[in-house]
């Protein structure tokens, strides 16, 4: 990603930026997994697959939503428009992402949470799209759904790691590999990718049941187990379009 151009968003400099929102291959968005985090497993897991993948660099886990069976594949993208009732909320939040910025000086925390907006993105737009600011001033309502999502996206940073460390604690988390097979005969095995194993979920003991429940990550064990079950709606769409 190219941060020459990152800057922080301000209703004087952006007052008349727009954002276009339509979703296509020309704004990146056929890939066939993005990052996710446990504050949107509950909307996540209605539509899509969530997996964990071990980070390379670390060996520490993310979660990830699953959009395509083959590399630069999104099965949920057509027609420029995204075919669910629920979007990933990294994908949602383009071009902007949150930041920190120390404003300590002016009585504000040395970390203080701020939404920058990426100036080099495609989707940014003088005279199409969806406004930033209204034209006599304040935050339009697409501004205020992104600054949730965003917000939702900082707190999920911090519950992914509790979460994991309490999965790896109680040995719930299992490797999975994901073998389809569509009505052509062809093959495609997803490998490298992790779950909650429903078995140990189910045969936990009260003791670990409560942790899980204290911690507020018990509803997401059993929100990765069921997801799985959405693996057929990615086949049927696949199988649809062959």
């Amino acid at each position: 990603m190219d941060t020459s151009n990152i800057v922080a968003l301000n209703n004087i400099q952006h007052k008349d930026l727009k954002i276009i929102t339509t979703y296509s291959e020309q704004f990146g968005n056929n890939v066939s997994s993005v990052i996710t985090f446990p504050t949107e497993f509950a909307q996540i897991q209605r539509e899509y697959p969530i997996l964990f993948q071990k980070l390379p660099q670390t060996g520490e886990f993310q979660s990830i939503v699953l959009l395509g069976i083959k590399p630069g594949e999104n099965l949920f993208l057509r027609d420029s428009q995204w075919h669910a009732s629920y979007i990933p909320a990294v994908m949602s939040c383009e071009p902007f992402i949150i930041g920190f910025e120390d404003q300590s000086n002016i009585g504000g925390s040395e970390h203080q949470p701020i939404i920058y907006v990426d100036m080099n993105s495609s989707r940014i737009s003088r005279t199409e799209g969806e406004a930033i600011f209204r034209e006599f001033g304040g935050n339009t309502n697409y501004l205020g759904k992104i600054t949730q999502n965003l917000h939702a996206l900082y707190q999920g940073l911090s519950a992914s790691k509790a979460m994991f460390t309490l999965f790896n604690e109680l040995e719930l988390i299992d490797p999975v590999d994901l073998e389809i097979k569509l009505n052509n005969e062809q093959m495609y095995r997803l490998k490298g990718n992790y779950t909650i194993n429903p078995d140990k979920l189910a045969s936990l003991d009260g003791d670990s049941l409560a942790k899980l429940h204290q911690a507020g990550i018990l509803e997401c064990a059993f929100f990765v187990s069921a997801s799985l079950n959405n693996m057929q709606k990615l086949i049927d769409i696949k199988n649809s379009r062959i």
